[in-house]
């Protein structure tokens, strides 16, 4: 059985407000709340707009950049190989060079040709003989006896070539036969 204290007395309830002013300063915070949140809600929304705008703009640069790689992209290319062109255009404005000259002529625009070629990354694929065989970097072109390991190269008709890592030409080759 519970015992109850008679001396205790429950706290004094307190005096009614006014219900009206109650109700009044209610609806002050209220209305400068909705202020507050309809001010937060526009500088959310003003953030996002911009955001959204900057990331089009981004996109759109992105897409601009990319376009004028792919239309530029062999520039640097081209611009190896104008001086191979200017050697030749020297060669033929030069007829009365001799034979000796012409072969100088042309080994030097070889060389200006492979630099070209270097500097852009294209590199030869030229197997020696006895190098196995490989379907990724040569073609081969026929299949003949040879006194050598069976699926190796035994000659290269005609050189391949790689641009960074990737084959742009295979080697042309003769393969050994098996026994």
């Amino acid at each position: 059985m519970t015992n109850i204290d008679p001396t205790f007395s429950s706290p004094p309830a307190p005096e009614s407000a006014d219900p009206t002013a109650a109700q009044d300063s209610a609806a002050a915070n209220a209305d400068t709340r909705l202020q507050e949140l309809e001010a937060k809600h526009a500088e959310v929304a003003d953030a996002y707009l911009r955001a959204k705008a900057e990331a089009e703009n981004t996109r759109r640069r992105a897409e601009d950049e990319i376009a004028k790689a792919r239309k530029y992209a062999v520039e640097g290319f081209a611009d190896s190989l104008l001086p191979v062109k200017d050697s030749l255009e020297a060669a033929i404005a030069l007829p009365d060079a001799t034979p000796e000259q012409m072969l100088e002529g042309v080994h030097a625009t070889l060389r200006q040709l492979v630099s070209a070629l270097e500097r852009n990354k294209v590199v030869e694929i030229n197997p020696a003989a006895g190098t196995r065989f490989d379907p990724h970097q040569h073609q081969a072109i026929s299949v003949v006896p040879a006194a050598q390991e069976p699926n190796t190269v035994v000659t290269v008709l005609q050189k391949g070539y790689l641009i960074a890592d990737r084959v742009l030409r295979p080697a042309l080759v003769t393969v050994a036969a098996s026994a």
